[in-house]
């Protein structure tokens, strides 16, 4: 793209913060002989429990090993399997059939990451811009009452000058990441605070599917570890989930056991510890080589070590946590929005391949094939330079005097979030966390208002909107299928065929 256009990329912090850096496990892409894109889609389809974008699914499995060779191109190093010098390491991980994740080690996310981020560092077309938060988009018709709609561009806060700028482009694209801190436990890093989706869903976007938050089953359980990740190609690579004694017990929740898709797995590990009131229950991969361990997973290894836990001797405790926001802004295979000229590419979008649940490594996965296919779709417009708009107005508002506000109702929030709208649901629960989410919000309105942004009071503006996207999507959902599950409907709605959660920002009443 920069090689056609210029490019501003703006981050609300350090340039390669975010989810992408921690993911651990890898991408899915058919490489190995007894494998077959068939086999790719079918295991996707599998997981997504009804709700996939059969023709989604098939774009991005397609479109899986152009991409994977285009990053090798660009020099990101994937682990080799030892075998030769032109193949690659593949592990298996939850609802994969075949061995088809291809990887850098433990740490695939920020390999791929600072090897593109390197690039971009030097290209004279990409303007970088760390340490700024998106405020709002520009759209022609709210800032210029003029139509027909389209997006302009976006106010933005440079968050170390404490001043507000205006980005004007014929296109923007929305790639903000989901919204696990939505949640009190979150495997997600603390920007994701679903600021893409939530600007967008102002801006007039649908928002699909937002009731299907998946919970990583095995989030290392320590008071320092801060939402450490411990990574499913664990389980692919043979640890087992144990209760306190030892004791296995996915056996009796699925015929995979460790390997069933992580919604399963997350919900017997919830199962299993309000059962026996434990804090936590144990992985273990101690059975392996110490030698294989640590060269496998040398990331894991080194931070478990740091918190004197020794994964080769001992087995590790493990919680779930919010880790990946299924639904998001409704996307076509181009990336485009519903607003011309707004694009939301990756966990930002709803783009039909995960459906009720996401199959483990197809997020970066989804991240390259769309990433690529708006580009092309960009690439092929005439880019032409957007009028003024007005500036930024806080001539009306004054600082704020104290911050307590706005800590206090982020921690509410997120607990509120935690306990009626988890991995179990109930139609009384979302309704109670409905009814504080409304008191939350109305506070949150007055004294974004009346005072002066912040970075913190622009991300709890945009959990509080994301959280409304949540709970009203879970409330219109009468059935429990794949990340979501309700007590009040524990069974899918097998005799009909599933349909997606859309909420239109035109329909005021869009919640049951």
């Amino acid at each position: 793209m920069a090689d056609t256009a210029k490019v501003a990329v703006i981050s609300k912090d350090q340039l390669d913060e975010g989810a992408s850096l921690y993911a651990q496990g890898g991408i899915s892409v058919v490489l190995d002989k007894t494998d077959s894109i068939q086999s790719h889609i079918d295991d996707t389809l599998v997981a997504g429990a009804g709700l996939c974008d059969e023709n989604a699914v098939r774009y991005t499995v397609e479109h899986a090993r152009e991409n994977i060779e285009w990053l090798i191109q660009q020099g990101v190093s994937f682990t080799r399997d030892g075998v030769t010098a032109e193949t690659y390491h593949l592990t298996q991980e939850g609802g994969h059939s075949h061995r088809r994740i291809i990887h850098s080690a433990d740490a695939t996310g920020r390999e791929v990451e600072t090897t593109l981020l390197g690039k971009a560092k030097t290209h004279p077309n990409i303007s970088l811009f760390p340490f700024h938060i998106g405020i709002d988009l520009i759209t022609s018709n709210k800032q210029l009452d003029e139509q027909p709609n389209r997006a302009l561009g976006c106010y933005v806060l440079d968050i170390e000058k404490d001043e507000t700028n205006t980005f004007l482009a014929p296109v923007t694209v929305l790639a903000t990441g989901g919204a696990g801190k939505v949640y009190l436990y979150t495997s997600n890093p603390d920007v994701s605070t679903g600021d893409g989706i939530a600007m967008g869903w102002r801006a007039g976007c649908r928002i699909a599917n937002m009731e299907f938050i998946q919970f990583h089953p095995t989030c290392l359980f320590h008071p320092k570890a801060k939402s450490f990740l411990m990574s499913e190609a664990l389980r692919g690579e043979g640890a087992t989930l144990q209760l306190a004694n030892g004791e296995r017990f996915m056996e009796r929740f699925h015929p995979q056991g460790e390997l069933a898709p992580r919604d399963v797995v997350a919900r017997a590990i919830d199962y299993e510890m309000k059962r026996l009131g434990h804090d936590c229950v144990y992985l273990d991969i101690s059975h392996k080589p110490a030698a294989f361990i640590k060269s496998h997973f040398p990331t894991i290894y080194k931070r478990c070590m740091q918190l004197g836990i020794d994964m080769t001797q001992e087995a590790v405790p493990v919680v779930p946590a919010a880790h990946y926001t299924c639904g998001g802004i409704m996307t076509d295979l181009h990336g485009r929005t519903d607003i011309p000229g707004l694009y939301a590419i990756g966990e930002t979008a709803n783009t039909g391949l995960h459906g009720a649940n996401r199959m483990a490594s197809n997020s970066l996965l989804e991240c390259l094939v769309f990433a690529r296919a708006a580009a092309d779709d960009i690439k092929q417009q005439t880019l032409r330079t957007p009028p003024q708009v007005p500036a930024w107005d806080d001539s009306q508002v004054y600082p704020a005097k104290e911050a307590i506000a706005i800590s206090h109702n982020w921690d509410e929030l997120r607990r509120f979030m935690w306990d009626y709208v988890g991995i179990v649901r109930s139609t009384s629960r979302l309704h109670k966390a409905k009814q504080r989410l409304a008191l939350l919000q109305n506070e949150i309105r007055d004294y974004y208002s009346q005072h002066h942004i912040s970075a913190d009071l622009l991300e709890l503006r945009n959990l509080a909107d994301v959280a409304e996207l949540i709970i009203d999507s879970a409330l219109m959902r009468k059935e429990s299928r794949g990340l979501h599950y309700t007590l009040d409907y524990p069974d899918s709605q097998a005799t009909t065929k599933a349909v997606d959660t859309i909420i239109n920002p035109r329909s005021q009443d869009h919640a049951a």
